[in-house]
């Protein structure tokens, strides 16, 4: 039947209403043609959204899909419970149904898989589209899946869940370079449990991974009851590091999905205006390490901003940047004490706290402190540095007008063209800064004005300025 046959508007409304009936979640959706063979799968952030956006008068296919509007005749849908499990969910069904319109990529490339080399000792985790491969030679795969991009965005968030390595080093237990070795920074954010630096035995690893792969097959819910009933074991034989640590990874998995829409813990987004500023966070990265003539590589940026209204309830942020990405764990906020009007000095306040203590072995330090303002921020900042237990290697200041860049020392400020990626990083964060700040000030004027008697609670003298997202 040709698409502008007589049959076609009426099986478009018909096929349209369906995907309307459709639960808003996630989810898989199966295209089937008279018979009932499925031609077609495919995943949703949204089924209804989704689906419908094929039985619209306007929808193009391009010449490779559009035919198969002609075939179908039924869709069916399973719901899921994130974006996460339904590209898993997909790969599976494609790897066994083989549909016909599922037979190649678009750009003509070959799918992207998931490889898990379980020979090795510590077990790596990569994405590869070459399977085949000698180096994934015994590694069990997975896939293959239709985007690369939704399977590197799931790597990473299970990655926060099951701490698995994704780097290329050879690790081998009782080497004795992993004493001496330096863990990468996916340690310090709680992403990787460092076996190249001998920070995990190749038992507690080797469970990790395993629950990984249960994870990946569709056993959830098995493995949430074995996990609950080792923890449960181990908190009645006293262990209780053993116990919390398999607590924490119930409630890790139990909240993917939130983590998923959010994309962090926490009651905070970031916002729309950020990601747009910032599309290509590591090569903003890179930008910003040459310009200030950095030896290390920037991986981490934190970043200070003042919010008050007349001198009332005057609060200080600090936003945390991995690899060009806000890490909302290390977000904190502070309740100004003693300066009322005083920028410099509400700055000189947060800044000391922030570094009155040396960060233990294994905690997260910036290699880049951005101040938001212009010399004079930067120099109240530099003063209380000065005082203070330790300091980042690089400390700037990004004013906002001109959106120049001030360096300690420097008379002349550093002018980067408005197009350039370090400068839009700089941006993005410094505008999360204020972001933050402004929301916290907002909240303390709620409740001075709502409840006038109370104090914010956070620290003993009511100033907020633990560490989190309260």
């Amino acid at each position: 039947m040709s698409p502008d046959g007589p049959e076609m508007p009426e099986r478009r409304a018909r096929l349209a209403a369906l995907a309307r009936s459709m639960p808003a979640s996630p989810g898989v959706y199966l295209m089937k043609d008279a018979t009932g063979v499925v031609v077609y799968v495919g995943k949703a952030s949204s089924l209804p959204d989704r689906v419908g956006s094929y039985f619209v008068p306007s929808a193009d296919l391009g010449p490779r899909k559009q035919p198969m509007l002609d075939l179908v005749e039924t869709v069916e849908c399973i719901p899921c419970e994130g974006e996460w499990e339904a590209l898993l969910m997909e790969a599976r069904l494609v790897k066994d149904l083989k549909p016909r319109f599922n037979a190649r990529l678009l750009d003509d490339k070959s799918f992207p898989y998931l490889a898990v080399t379980i020979r090795e000792e510590f077990p790596g985790v990569y994405i590869t589209r070459d399977p085949a491969h000698e180096r994934f030679r015994g590694a069990r795969l997975y896939g293959p899946f239709t985007s690369g991009s939704s399977l590197r965005q799931a790597v990473q968030l299970l990655q926060r869940v099951f701490q698995y390595r994704t780097c290329e080093l050879d690790i081998r237990s009782g080497d004795p370079a992993l004493q001496s070795y330096r863990p990468c920074l996916l340690f310090k954010i709680d992403q990787c449990t460092a076996p190249c630096a001998g920070r995990v035995t190749p038992e507690r690893y080797r469970q990790d991974i395993d629950r990984f792969c249960r994870f990946l097959e569709g056993r959830r819910s098995a493995m949430l009851k074995e996990l609950q009933a080792e923890m449960d074991a181990a908190s009645a034989a006293r262990k209780y590091e053993t116990a919390a640590v398999l607590r924490d990874q119930i409630r890790a998995i139990e909240r993917l999905d939130e983590r998923e829409r959010r994309g962090f813990e926490g009651e905070y987004d970031w916002q729309p205006e950020v990601t747009i500023s910032a599309q290509d966070p590591r090569a903003g990265c890179r930008s910003l390490q040459r310009e200030l003539g950095l030896e290390r590589e920037v991986r981490c940026v934190e970043a200070v901003d003042i919010a008050h209204l007349g001198g009332q309830e005057t609060v200080g942020s600090l936003v945390c940047f991995v690899d060009g990405r806000p890490f909302k764990d290390r977000y904190r906020r502070f309740q100004v004490r003693q300066a009322a009007n005083d920028d410099y000095a509400a700055i000189r306040e947060v800044v000391s706290r922030r570094f009155r203590q040396a960060p233990a072995e294994g905690d997260l330090a910036p290699d880049v402190l951005l101040i938001d303002g212009g010399p004079g921020q930067l120099a109240a900042a530099m003063e209380a540095i000065e005082a203070a237990a330790w300091r980042p290697p690089m400390v700037i200041a990004l004013s906002k007008r001109e959106e120049l860049l001030h360096l300690p020392g420097d008379p002349e400020p550093l002018r980067l063209s408005r197009n350039h990626r370090g400068l839009h990083l700089c941006q993005a964060i410094r505008d999360e800064a204020h972001r933050f700040a402004r929301h916290y000030h907002h909240l303390l004027q709620r409740k001075r004005v709502i409840q006038p008697d109370r104090r914010e609670p956070g620290s003993p003298d009511g100033g907020g300025a633990g560490g989190g997202l309260g």
